[in-house]
């Protein structure tokens, strides 16, 4: 809470300690700070948590008309997410009457004739995230209008299908965050909630198409980062987090297990990224560049979120997640200012990046995971006080 900078609307936190830019997104900025302040709220039963959470309400309230992106992590999407969230939590009808200003925006900013609000097919800037944030915060019409190019936009595979990540670009992507999993993902949910078989049946061909690129053996689960591979001095083939690596790609296997239960495949699948993640050597950092990040999108955080999952839907998780933790708490930097966290770059000079505040590599997204943890090995509510669109609850 330290970090908040009082804007004049509302609370702000700074993308970074290390200077003053503030933003009111999911990803890095305010709107991923408020899920965390909730949970602390709930955990701690300390005041001070919610009053904080509804100030920075006021502040991303202030910003809806005004910020141009509408993505679910870069834009106006996610920020409706966060304040449906402390309007649920805190019954705060200022933050409900905002996301539903914000659901206005984004549906006057639909373009029908053409690419819906960009170019992009992704979960975090695209059109897949925009329709699981309409879902989330109660407007089935809307999602179901950010989903409605997929059908005429896939293109056939071997297996089944697949999207361009955004309109132009040569690289196939395959993950969570910017590829054909966050959209099967996207899909799946949307035809669940409206009905839409047709949109299910797109989810489950996406999704064949990833599982029929595995590279990580018949017991793993490990899929290349892009196809074609980016040749690029800072991607590697394969990853481990959620963004692009076998903890993402678990959650889309959960979602589908949770559908479709009579079908072994998907928690096959889950067990098969389960596997591939605690015999990978993270959390070490085994070499330079292996495993640099601490947060929740690529990082220990975000290991971390499925090894709570597994706790409570197999009961095989524990052991893997207290390693997770130990290897936080061991990262962490604690003085009189409180507690942080910095990720690496190793082929930069200074390798310490600086501490940030938000939800993707920063000190909300880790905060979060912990807390979760902390309530769910004392036998307290295992679910999340705001959960996020793109992660199923815990059965």
């Amino acid at each position: 809470m330290k970090a908040a900078r009082d804007t004049g609307d509302g609370m702000a936190w700074p993308n970074t300690l290390a200077d003053e830019q503030v933003t009111p997104i999911l990803y890095n900025g305010s709107s991923g700070v408020l899920p965390t302040l909730l949970d602390a709220w709930r955990y701690f039963a300390d005041d001070r948590y919610a009053d904080m959470a509804l100030r920075g309400a006021r502040g991303i309230a202030a910003a809806v008309e005004g910020w141009e992106d509408s993505g679910l992590y870069t834009g106006v999407a996610g920020m409706a997410v966060a304040l449906r969230g402390v309007h649920r939590v805190l019954g705060d009808t200022a933050a409900g009457a905002s996301a539903d200003r914000a659901l206005d925006v984004l549906r006057s900013r639909y373009d029908s004739d053409g690419a819906g609000w960009n170019d992009w097919f992704e979960l975090v800037v695209g059109n897949a995230g925009i329709a699981l944030a309409a879902l989330e915060c109660g407007d089935p019409d809307l999602a179901q209008l950010a989903v409605d190019r997929y059908a005429r936009t896939a293109e056939s595979t071997p297996a089944g299908v697949q999207w361009e990540v955004q309109t132009g670009r040569v690289h196939r992507m395959l993950h969570m965050s910017h590829g054909t999993l966050g959209i099967v993902y996207a899909l799946a949910a949307v035809g669940r909630a409206a009905d839409r078989p047709d949109l299910v049946d797109l989810a489950l061909a996406g999704a064949a198409d990833v599982v029929s690129r595995n590279e990580g053996g018949p017991d793993g689960f490990l899929v290349p980062y892009s196809d074609p591979q980016q040749e690029h001095e800072r991607i590697e083939r394969h990853n481990y987090g959620w963004c692009h690596g076998p903890a993402g790609d678990a959650q889309a296997f959960r979602l589908l297990a949770q559908f479709q239960p009579e079908d072994p495949t998907w928690p096959a699948l889950t067990d098969r990224c389960w596997h591939t993640l605690v015999t990978s050597g993270i959390p070490q950092r085994i070499r330079p560049g292996f495993w640099d990040n601490n947060g929740r999108c690529c990082g220990t955080a975000g290991v971390l979120a499925l090894a709570c999952d597994r706790q409570v839907e197999r009961g095989d998780g524990r052991d893997f997640a207290d390693l997770l933790v130990a290897d936080l708490a061991a990262r962490a930097t604690a003085d009189a200012e409180g507690v942080r966290w910095s990720n690496v770059e190793h082929r930069d000079i200074p390798s310490d990046l600086a501490p940030a505040t938000g939800w993707a590599m920063g000190n909300a997204g880790i905060i979060r995971e912990l807390l979760r943890h902390a309530r769910i090995t004392t036998n307290r509510d295992p679910q999340y006080a705001v959960p996020l669109p793109d992660h199923p609850p815990a059965a």
